[in-house]
This record gives structure tokens, sequence and C-alpha cells, in this order.
């Protein structure tokens, strides 16, 4: 992002949150840092997520810096923060003038309060709810975000990753590929401690999933 964008979404977010109150964040992630673990360049009622100035990317960010610039921005939707907040979520991107995306726009509203009275009129009015979504997390820095990458391509899997077979080892690593969790710094070291193997057998696994991926396209 630019320093006069920058300097506009900021000038956004602040506008938002004091629109919207306090229990609204606003977040702006730049997707064309150097420095991965810093991408937040503003933010506004930080209070919601636990996150600050400086923190690293979420999810979506991580997703977008793994090269998936024609992303799409995401109709609101349910986020969870590390201390149980429930959020109604909003991803805007954050476009250059070739349509690229070199930014994003967070909005997270704390609606825990409101799902707790959900709950209670549900009791009330007795009808079938609509199919439970379980909220994404919002991590407040890349360390937790690898953490829950690992424990999403065990989900994926179906099995811990002590007990994978070297098929099922490949099969993770290429949904960690995928997700950009590979971008994170020092995260191939830290894969080999979460699949017991060593760096040699990593980046041999680590290629086999990238080539079945171009064989698949």
């Amino acid at each position: 992002m630019t320093d006069n964008q920058i300097e506009f979404y900021k000038r956004l977010a602040h506008g938002l949150a004091l629109q919207f109150g306090p229990n609204c964040e606003v977040v702006v992630h730049d997707l064309e840092t150097s420095d991965l673990d810093r991408s937040i360049v503003a933010i506004e009622n930080g209070h919601v997520s636990g996150r600050k100035l400086g923190d690293g990317p979420s999810h979506v960010v991580l997703e977008a810096l793994q090269g998936n610039k024609k992303m799409e921005d995401r109709q609101p939707y349910l986020t969870k923060s590390s201390d149980g907040k429930i959020l109604k979520s909003s991803t805007i991107f954050i476009r250059n003038d070739d349509g690229d995306a070199v930014g994003v726009l967070a909005i997270n509203f704390d609606i825990t309060l409101m799902k707790a009275f959900e709950s209670t009129l549900w009791t009330f009015i007795g009808e079938e709810k609509s199919k439970h979504v379980d909220p994404e997390p919002i991590t407040r820095n890349v360390g937790d975000l690898l953490d829950d990458l690992f424990r999403e391509c065990e989900h994926v899997v179906g099995k811990p990753a002590a007990l994978m077979t070297k098929d099922e080892r490949i099969r993770a690593i290429g949904y960690l590929d995928r997700r950009g969790a590979f971008l994170i710094s020092k995260s191939g070291e830290k894969a080999c401690e979460f699949f017991g193997v060593s760096k040699y057998s990593f980046y041999s696994y680590l290629n086999e999933a990238k080539a079945l991926a171009e064989s698949a396209e």
C-alpha cells in the first residue's frame, strides 16, 4: 500500500469506529508489507480482538499473501476472538489501479451478547435453528496463526500428525502450503517438529505436494 492509501484508510477506520461505537473493531492490513509479522498498519477498538498496531495477519490475509491477489470480498461471516468473543466480520480488499489486492479493510463487530439473547429467544420461539456454522478464529500473531493451521491440517486428514502415513503427511503439507503457512518465518522448522520428520523429508514432501497440485490444475 502507498503512504497515501494507508493515511486514507487510517482515517476511514477511525470514522467507522466512531460511527458504530466501541464494539466495532476496524483493521487495515498491508498486503505489500516486507514484514509479515506486522501486517496491521491501522486499528481502531483493538480491544475487541485483543490485537494492536503492528500485529500479524489473519487467515484471510495470509491466503491473499500466498499469491491469490484476485480474492473476492467476503460477505459478513462469524469469527471468534482468542478470548471467546463472537464477532460479525466483513473483509474488503483494497486494490490498486490494476485490480490487484494490496491491502485489507476488516470490520469486526462484537455480537456476543446478541448471540446470547438469540439463544434465549429461541427457547421461547421454539422454531428450528438454521444450520450452525463454527466461527473462524482471529489470531493475535503469526505463531498462533500457524498453530491454527496445524490443527486445521489434522482435521482435513482426519488424524493427529503423529499417526499420519507418508501420503497423509504429503496431503497435510500440501494443505498448509495452499493456505500460505510457509510464508511465516521459521514455519518449515516448526512443521518438521509438528510432523516429526527431518528437514530433508519435509522439503521432499513439500515438493511432492506442489507437484501433485500442479498436475491437478
